[in-house]
């Protein structure tokens, strides 16, 4: 039997701060609140919910494997497919949101742009080109 591995639930993001990255993610994606309390929120995106734990909590859920410090660099990077890049990042600059890079249109035929929320975590707009 083959187990399938097809539909992602739950994306679980260490934070410093609770109440800054649930406002990021709320002004940045319009992301519903589900369920919070003192360590972490839950934010729903349209089939998917990024749990925002708070970074002390995250060793029971991980150990033995380190839980890396802020700032220690990007181990990750969640691309949202968009319809227009440009348009996301007008929008994005108009919430205050810093782009990291980008537009760019790159070599695999997409269009990206990426930014970081406040705990520096890499998110990325991609559209396809034609």
């Amino acid at each position: 039997m083959v187990m399938l591995l097809d539909r992602i639930e739950v994306i679980t993001l260490f934070v410093d701060d609770i109440d800054e990255a649930r406002a990021f993610y709320q002004k940045v994606f319009a992301a519903d609140v589900v369920y919070k309390d003192d360590v972490c929120s839950v934010l729903k995106f349209s089939g998917t919910m990024v749990n925002l734990l708070r970074g002390t909590e995250a060793p029971q859920l991980v150990e033995p494997s380190p839980v890396a410090a802020f700032g220690s660099g990007s181990r990750v990077l969640l691309t949202v497919k968009v319809d227009d890049v440009d348009a996301v990042c007008a929008e994005l600059r108009r919430l205050g949101v810093t782009l990291l890079n980008g537009p760019i249109d790159r070599a695999w035929g997409r269009r990206t742009a990426a930014f970081a929320d406040p705990s520096g975590h890499v998110w990325e707009v991609a559209q396809e080109l034609r």
